[in-house]
């Protein structure tokens, strides 16, 4: 029987968990699992800001992550995918990840597929803003948080700082520069009030930490424009900045957009309960990538906490399929918001189902531990994705053999 060939494209904390859960799940003579993606190194995206202020991070390679499982992992950019004929077109780059011209064996190849999970992710999101793509630096990534790190490095005592966006990256980035370059003047742009989505406890306790680490706060602030040197506000007014970090959200990566797939206007890919697409059911869709439904019927926002349950889903969707079990019916829901601030400080917010303050939240250094667990256990869950499930992989169904779900099996083979 030929092999069930199941692509996996972005190996974020989505698609790398995805890829090793799936890898567990189905027996390795059934599937070939080709997880794609430009970097050696699993990238914690949640310490971003940590890096930027000169804190080195634990490395975590792929290689050693997916040893022993089956996973084939390919070093490339996916440059555009044809989900009618089920093929992804990908350079290859180094094996750092760096480059992706003028490397032996770099020339694009097409990869097929029996089922897609498309795990793209985000980056930063400049909204047009005028200036802002040329002149701000961004924690989105690792390669913004080294181009920031390096700037934040050259910096002088009393050289002003502006972060620009108030939700949990800019709060995380405002107060960890902050902490651990006190003599830089950090200032904060937020478009509402300090921490406005925050309980009563919650806000108080923000206002307080970033009283003490001598943030400057401009509430009900708009930048509409980035220089070299400054940013400039809807009213006019130009604010001094030797360096202006930009945290006002993620734009999802553009491929889907140039695609037959369904997906919304911000182009996130259309989903059901299973992660898989409501136009393409061979194509799975995890992460920021994807517009799912939650609790409330509200879409889920952007996160880890939402991206990683969303990747065990569609692992365990495809994998009932593959082999006629039962489909998973696990609700998303929320449970809290986890911010630093700073190594030694930090908040957490407890949430409903569908993400909206409640009054209970932990603050102070035992929240800083505990969001310092949740970022190990994220980590964690990567190398780890199966988290109390059997780990006796199931064959494939045969064409003899009846699905046990009421939905149609994917075939597995040709």
């Amino acid at each position: 029987m030929q092999q069930h060939r199941i692509v996996v494209i972005g190996a974020g904390y989505t698609g790398a968990s995805a890829a090793g859960r799936l890898a567990r799940r189905l027996r390795r003579q059934d599937v070939a699992i080709t997880l794609v993606n430009a970097e050696a190194d699993f990238v914690e995206r949640v310490r971003m800001h940590q890096l930027a202020t000169g804190q080195d991070l634990k490395p975590r390679p792929f290689a050693a992550m997916f040893a022993g499982t089956g996973v084939e992992l390919k070093l490339a950019r996916v440059t555009a995918v044809d989900a009618e004929s089920r093929t992804v077109r990908v350079r290859g780059v180094s094996d750092t990840g760096v480059s992706d011209t003028g490397v032996p064996g770099a020339a694009e190849e097409t990869l097929e597929y029996d089922t897609l999970v498309y795990a793209l992710g985000s980056g930063w999101n400049d909204h047009g803003v005028p200036g802002a793509a040329e002149h701000a630096y961004d924690i989105a990534g690792r390669p913004g948080a080294l181009r920031l790190r390096e700037r934040l490095a050259g910096l002088r005592a009393g050289e002003p700082v502006v972060v620009v966006g108030g939700g949990l990256t800019g709060l995380e980035a405002a107060t960890e520069i902050a902490e651990a370059r006190p003599e830089l003047r950090v200032e904060l742009a937020v478009r509402g009030e300090l921490g406005d989505w925050l309980s009563a406890k919650g806000r108080g306790h923000l206002r307080k930490v970033v009283d003490r680490l001598g943030i400057t706060v401009h509430e009900n602030t708009e930048v509409t424009a980035v220089a070299a040197d400054r940013v400039t506000t809807a009213d006019g007014t130009e604010v001094r900045a030797a360096a202006t970090v930009w945290t006002t959200g993620f734009a999802v990566h553009p491929i889907a957009e140039a695609t037959t797939l369904e997906v919304t206007e911000a182009g996130q890919i259309v989903v059901d309960g299973t992660m898989r697409s409501t136009s393409h059911p061979d194509v799975y869709a995890i992460g920021d990538a994807a517009m799912a439904m939650g609790p409330g019927d509200k879409p889920l926002r952007m996160s880890c906490a939402t991206g990683t349950p969303m990747a065990w889903q569609a692992a365990d969707a495809i994998a009932a399929r593959l082999t006629g079990g039962k489909l998973p019916k696990t609700p998303m829901r929320y449970f809290n918001q986890c911010v630093s601030l700073g190594r030694k400080d930090g908040l957490i917010q407890y949430v409903t189902a569908d993400d909206r303050a409640v009054n209970a939240a932990l603050t102070g250094r035992f929240a800083a531990r505990y969001k310092e667990l949740v970022c190990k256990g994220a980590a964690w869950a990567v190398a780890n994705p199966l988290l109390g499930l059997p780990t006796r992989p199931r064959p494939l169904i045969t064409r003899e053999r009846p699905a046990e779900n009421t939905d149609a099996p994917l075939k597995a083979a040709a």
